[in-house]
C-alpha cells in the first residue's frame, strides 16, 4: 500500500491532499510503500546534500545513542558540539569563531536578529533594534524570522503581526522592481540600500539580512557582479552588522562551502542549517564572530536566548559526520562539472520549451521561471498555479521539485528550483532533465487546452 489505511491525525501542508507514503531513501532516490521510486531532484527542500540512507552517517547516529541522546545546555557540555563549533570556525569565513545551536533555519535567523540587537544594547546603543531585510526574501516561518521575510505571500496571513522589516528591492535582474536593466542600472538596487538606511536612520539598524542567493521566495537569484561588495560597503559605512543567512545556500549547495565565499564576503553573523545535518537530524546553528562576542562577553556575559535541545550532543554527533562526510569526499570541490552539466541541460530544456522565461543560479541551486510569453516575460495569472501543475505533474512522474513562487513583487511569478544532492551522478542529473521535459511538454499541452477554452468562451 502507498497510502496509510487508516484515518491521518497529521496535520500536513494541504489538507486536502493525499500524499505518497514514503518507505526508504537510498542516494538521490526515494520510495514509497508501493515501490514507486522518485528522484529527488530539489533535495527535499534543499537540505538532503549528501542523499539518502548513508550507512555512515548511521552509524555515528547509533555509536552516540548508545552513549547519551540528551543533555540540558544549562548543565553539561558534550564533546559532539565542541568538535561540530571547532570544525565550523574552521570552515566559516572571517572570524565567525562562535557557534549557538538551535534546531531550524527559522530559529537560527530570528537568533541572529537578537544577538544583533544584543550586541548594541552591551554598546550603549539601545536604539540601534532594527533588522532591516529585502524584499522577495525568506528567512523563517517564526514571527521574528517572518518579519524579516518579504515573501509576500507567507506574511500576508500575519502581517498585523508582523514587523516591517523589508524595505530594500531585491536584485532581481530578470523583472526588476525599479524598472532599469543592468549594467546601465549602475547597482541602483544596492544603491537603495544606502537610500533606506538614510530614510530610517542608521540609530535605529542593527543590521542587514540577506540570503546570497535568494531561495524559497524567488528561486536561485543570483545578483550582478559587485552587488554584494557595494553592499558590504555601504552596512560597514553606517555601522551596520551584516547577517547572511546561509541556511538554504550552506555547506557546498552553491559550490562554494558557503555562498559568500563567491564573492568575498565576512558577515559578522551567519545562520546555518539544512545541509548542515543534510536532513539526518533537526539542528541549525547562528555563527557570531569574535568582535561580537568579546562585547557580549565584557557585558551580560551569555547570549540572551536558550532552546531545550539546543547543542543536543546526538543532533551534533550526526551533523559532525555529515560535515566530515562532506569534506572527506570532497562533494564540494567535484561540484563543479556536475553543476555545468546540470546548467546546460537547464538551459537546453529552455530552449526547447516556451514557458521557460529565465535559468538561474549557482552550483546545485537552479530556478526556472515560467512565463506565458519568453519574449514579453508576461506571467501566468496566478490563479492557474502553473508551479504547482509543473511540480503535481513531475511528482506523478517520479521526480520531486520544489515550489519558489508566492514571494515575488510584481508582476507574480511561477518559479520551480531543481538541486539534486551533492552526490548526483551525471547520468541521474541527465534523467532529471529528461523527466522535467517530459513533464513541462504535458504541462503545456494542458495549459494550450486552458487557454482555448478562454478563448472559445469571449466569442
Amino acid at each position: 500500500m502507498s497510502r496509510m489505511d487508516v484515518r491521518s491525525h497529521v496535520i500536513k501542508p494541504d489538507l486536502s491532499k493525499e500524499y505518497p507514503v514514503v518507505s526508504h531513501g537510498k542516494g538521490v532516490y526515494l520510495y514509497d510503500l508501493n515501490g514507486k521510486s522518485y528522484i529527488d531532484g530539489c533535495s527535499g527542500a534543499f537540505t538532503a546534500n549528501i542523499g539518502h540512507g548513508n550507512v555512515t552517517i548511521a552509524k555515528a547516529m547509533r555509536h552516540q545513542a548508545l552513549k547519551v541522546a540528551f543533555t540540558y545546555r544549562g548543565q553539561f557540555a558534550n564533546r559532539p558540539s565542541e568538535e561540530l563549533a571547532r570544525l565550523l570556525a574552521a570552515l566559516a569565513p572571517g572570524d565567525l569563531n562562535w557557534t549557538f545551536y538551535v534546531n531550524s533555519g527559522s530559529e537560527a535567523t530570528e537568533t541572529a536578529m537578537k544577538i544583533a540587537v544584543q550586541y548594541w544594547q552591551e554598546r550603549g546603543l539601545p536604539t540601534k533594534n532594527r533588522v532591516i531585510s529585502r524584499w522577495m526574501s525568506y528567512h523563517g516561518i517564526t514571527l521574528g524570522a517572518l518579519s524579516m521575510s518579504g515573501h509576500t505571500a507567507r506574511r500576508r496571513p500575519f502581517v498585523q503581526l508582523l514587523q516591517d522589516y523589508p524595505v530594500v528591492p531585491p536584485p532581481y535582474c530578470y523583472r526588476c522592481p525599479l524598472g532599469r536593466r543592468h549594467p546601465e542600472c549602475e547597482l541602483f538596487c544596492a544603491q537603495m540600500l544606502e537610500t533606506s538606511i538614510q530614510l530610517l536612520g542608521p540609530e535605529y539598524i542593527a543590521a542587514f539580512i540577506f540570503e546570497p542567493v535568494i531561495g524559497a521566495s524567488g528561486g536561485a537569484i543570483v545578483p550582478p557582479p559587485g552587488y554584494y561588495e557595494k553592499i558590504a560597503e555601504i552596512c560597514n559605512r553606517y555601522n551596520i552588522l551584516l547577517i547572511a543567512d546561509e541556511v538554504m545556500t550552506g555547506f557546498g549547495r552553491t559550490g562554494k562551502m558557503f555562498a559568500v565565499n563567491h564573492w568575498g564576503i565576512e558577515p559578522d553573523i551567519m545562520a546555518i542549517g539544512k545541509g548542515l545535518s543534510g536532513g539526518y537530524t533537526p539542528i541549525a546553528a547562528t555563527m557570531v564572530s569574535d568582535r561580537i562576542m568579546e562585547t557580549i562577553s565584557r557585558g551580560c556575559g551569555g547570549i540572551m536566548s536558550g532552546h531545550t535541545f539546543s547543542a543536543n550532543p546526538l543532533s551534533s554527533a550526526v551533523a559532525l559526520a555529515v560535515v566530515n562526510y562532506l569534506l572527506r569526499h570532497e562533494l564540494v570541490q567535484k561540484l563543479d562539472k556536475k553543476a555545468r552539466y546540470l546548467e546546460r541541460r537547464l538551459r537546453w530544456l529552455a530552449h526547447k520549451h516556451p514557458t521557460i522565461g529565465d535559468v538561474r543560479g549557482l552550483g546545485m541551486m537552479w530556478g526556472l521561471e515560467l512565463v506565458k510569453d519568453p519574449l514579453t516575460r508576461e506571467p501566468f495569472q496566478s490563479e492557474l498555479n502553473v508551479a504547482g501543475m509543473v511540480i503535481d505533474q513531475a511528482m506523478e512522474n517520479g521526480l520531486i521539485i520544489y515550489n519558489a513562487s508566492g514571494g515575488f513583487v510584481d508582476p507574480a511569478g511561477a518559479v520551480i528550483m531543481i538541486g539534486p544532492p551533492l552526490t548526483v551522478t551525471k547520468s541521474e542529473i541527465h534523467k532529471i532533465t529528461e523527466t522535467l521535459d517530459y513533464t513541462l511538454t504535458q504541462v503545456e499541452a494542458k495549459l494550450a487546452t486552458e487557454f482555448r477554452q478562454q478563448y472559445l468562451q469571449t466569442i
